[in-house]
């Protein structure tokens, strides 16, 4: 049994080390507080009591405890004071130099038996640990930003780390109520490793003016449910530290991926290093302050901007889940919908399928049963195309492939009206391509969807060099008529959502191909530490792996980016028939309905 872990000391009292000091105060542990800044020191003292005082007002503890929580809690700026700490903390700056004289100093004061342990998140444990006189007992504990509230703690063991000390730190993070997960040593470990390379993408998306920083942070907002866009998630970690993160994770893995985006340097030099400096991508009400003020960049009001086209009645060409979505979405907000199959039997089971799914929301109290009946008849079931004749819109929802839509977007161009505007569902196709199968390119764009249609928020309205700007006036009004949030990108593989989305799963399906994390633990991470609603193991399967390595090739195909290879334990799943949950397997296994 290795040596209880009752006083630990906290080296560094910013943001992260003062919630980890307050994590362990409330625990239970006598915790020892050291930084060279006495005026750090305070605030850190006036954090914990200004947090206890809010947990006694909303009646979690009681006055007694709270005294008992800041008597645990002592302060001091010399190292010496960490002498009988059984285990030390540190989370000074994230710099080999300033770690290592902690370390270095630290090893001349604490007891043979202590454990050191670095909060870092880029820098190499086992370089930290081999400096140290005792290598066997130097391990990293990544606490995540707010410590308290945060559930995920990465346990980092270098090849020169001794087991006992592992489960001894493995046994505090389970009793300070967190969730352990247990990582090799390299850059970012997994949460990290995952999240910045995602990050690194979208600083990079918006740098070549692909997007608006707006509409990337709610793209991935209201396509992946995720608690914070990547632009403004950078802003609250901190670019400087973003930057320094992605450099150690570029050194060790030499992937063009994790090469921070010249925008973080030019912003980190600039001083412009996010919400503590005042500004970085968007701009706040203070230095530290967390309200965004408009700038320079924040887009105007569109007070003389282009007239759409007046649409009354649409065309949704399709019969499948997403066709049967988006009609529904349509007739919901009073629009005469036509919803066209290949044969008039699947319109109808289409349309039958919209009335189950209006039923359900009857009977969830969402809806009435007037509004359900008027919805359903504003839907016309057709088996041919030729009933798109006298819609305004036409929307296609059928397979994602190419030479289909292409045949269809051939047709709709000999039924539809002169004017109307014809829109792709598309996710991963180029909409030039079925733009210019028609004699009016101009009428042409994408109207990305997301699953399932009436409930996602999300619309990517993808205009093409040759789309008119009435008919990109006139997707974007219709979207906000039907209650989603239209953002505007332009015509490449993976828009907005999925080429920043899927270049984060094939990286954790390398981590896994490289033996480096459990699926369990990838997922665990991602959903504890970075706020995601789902692992990415769990999505993939969601998903269906057919579908995810499809998008994979085309994003590869079109930016020729080595990192961006399908994973090939992806490939291996797909060619073994193991599609996710549509076929029972795919990263795990499913019950069989």
């Amino acid at each position: 049994m290795d040596t209880p872990l009752t006083t630990i000391a906290v080296v560094g009292l910013g943001t992260m080390g003062t919630g980890i000091a307050e994590v362990l105060a409330r625990a239970g542990r006598e915790v020892v507080g050291i930084d060279i800044s006495e005026a750090a020191a305070r605030q850190a003292v006036a954090s914990l009591e200004a947090s206890t005082a809010r947990s006694v007002a909303r009646e979690r503890i009681t006055e007694q405890e709270r005294r008992d929580i800041l008597a645990r809690f002592r302060t001091f700026s010399d190292l010496q004071a960490a002498a009988d700490a059984e285990l030390v903390i540190e989370v000074v700056p994230e710099t080999y130099e300033i770690k290592q004289q902690v370390f270095r100093e630290l090893d001349a004061v604490v007891s043979p038996a202590a454990i050191l342990a670095t909060g870092t998140n880029a820098l190499s444990v086992t370089r930290l640990a081999a400096e140290s006189q005792r290598p066997e007992r130097v391990l990293g504990l990544h606490f995540f930003n707010p410590a308290p509230a945060m559930k995920l703690v990465e346990v980092v063991s270098s090849v020169l780390t001794a087991p006992p000390a592992v489960e001894s730190v493995t046994r505090l993070a389970r009793e300070l109520g967190k969730e352990p997960v247990a990582v090799g040593d390299r850059p970012g470990f997994v949460a990290d490793g995952l999240l910045f390379g995602y990050l690194n993408q979208a600083a990079a998306m918006y740098e070549a003016n692909y997007a608006s920083r707006e509409d990337i942070d709610a793209a991935m907002k209201l396509g992946c449910g995720l608690p914070m866009g990547p632009l403004a998630l950078l802003d609250l970690i901190g670019i400087d530290t973003a930057r320094t993160v992605l450099e150690a994770m570029y050194t060790a893995s030499h992937d063009r991926l994790h090469a921070p985006a010249p925008v973080l340097g030019q912003l980190s030099e600039a001083g412009l290093t996010g919400r503590k400096a005042g500004r970085g991508f968007y701009t706040y009400d203070a230095p530290g302050g967390q309200t965004v003020v408009p700038d320079a960049l924040t887009p105007a009001e569109s007070a003389g901007a282009v007239t759409g086209r007046t649409v009354s009645s649409v065309g949704v060409a399709g019969s499948g889940t997403m066709a049967s979505g988006i009609a529904e979405v349509f007739a919901k907000a009073g629009y005469a919908v036509v919803l066209a199959a290949r044969s008039q039997e699947k319109a109808d089971t289409a349309k039958a399928r919209i009335a189950k799914s209006l039923g359900r929301s009857v009977a969830k109290g969402r809806l009435t049963e007037e509004a359900r009946d008027e919805t359903l008849a504003r839907i016309t079931p057709a088996g041919s195309l030729d009933s798109f004749a006298d819609v305004d819109l036409a929307v296609e929802a059928v397979a994602e492939d190419l030479e289909v839509k292409r045949q269809l977007f051939q047709t709709l161009d000999k039924v539809c009206k002169p004017g109307a505007v014809l829109a792709t569902t598309t996710s991963s196709l180029p909409v030039v391509a079925v733009a210019r199968v028609t004699s009016r390119p101009e009428d042409v764009i994408g109207m990305h969807f997301f699953n399932p249609a009436p409930a996602m928020k999300l619309v990517e309205v993808v205009r093409t060099v040759l789309t008119a700007d009435d008919v990109h006036a006139t997707v974007r009004e219709v979207c906000v008529k039907v209650r989603k949030h239209p953002v505007d990108c332009g015509d490449r593989a993976g828009f907005i959502v999925n080429a920043l989305l899927f270049p984060y799963l094939n990286n954790a399906i390398k981590m896994v191909e490289e033996h480096y994390a459990t699926l369990d633990d990838i997922d665990a991470a991602m959903k504890l530490g970075g706020g995601y609603p789902m692992g990415p193991f769990e999505l993939l399967d969601v998903v269906g792996l057919d579908v995810s390595l499809a998008i994979e090739k085309v994003l590869h195909s079109e930016f020729r980016d080595p990192g961006l290879a399908p994973a090939p334990l992806l490939e291996h799943l797909v060619a073994a028939g193991c599609l996710g949950r549509k076929t029972g397997r795919g990263f795990r296994e499913y019950a069989r309905r």
